[in-house]
């Protein structure tokens, strides 16, 4: 019986299989970017989010619990002082998967999948949102507040 069996096995045993998504995982932190099969982008998500997750909060457990899955020293202080601080602000949702057609000596469905935050082209209008405050209907207007310094200005002449 298959019950409980969801994720992908990827045509590897457990060791490969996991070895395989650390080293993309790496790949993935330290490049930001990488392209891939859409099966192996998939479970490389299901792997990395985790991880990002985990690195937000920077503690000894957090470190130790990041490094047993993925074992690359440079990989884990990365995530956790670049990537971590990027992604601070946000719930979830840290990898984009961008299917790409398919490659051209055996038809495999290729995919990248990236960070989210290193994107400049798809967060090229979300870098220049301004958040702006709300304000009161009773307050003046733009022209009023604009207005006002003239006036002051214009008192302290007839002052002089």
């Amino acid at each position: 019986m298959r019950h409980g069996k969801k994720f992908n096995h990827l045509g590897r045993k457990t060791a490969h299989r996991r070895s395989m998504l650390a080293n993309m995982a790496c790949s993935l932190i330290e490049h930001k970017r990488i392209n891939t099969t859409v099966a192996k982008a998939k479970a490389l998500k299901q792997f990395v989010e985790p991880l990002v997750t985990k690195s937000k909060e920077d503690t000894t457990h957090n470190r130790r619990i990041v490094m047993s899955r993925l074992r690359q020293k440079d990989a884990v202080t990365e995530l956790f002082r670049e990537v971590a601080v990027k992604v601070g602000d946000r719930p979830g949702g840290y990898t984009r998967i961008i299917k790409l057609g398919n490659r051209l000596g055996d038809n495999a469905d290729m995919a990248m999948i990236e960070l989210v935050d290193y994107n400049e082209i798809y967060n090229a209008g979300k870098a220049t949102k301004k958040k702006s405050t709300r304000r009161s209907r009773r307050g003046g207007s733009s022209a009023a507040v604009a207005a006002a310094p003239a006036v002051k200005t214009e008192a302290k002449k007839e002052e002089e």
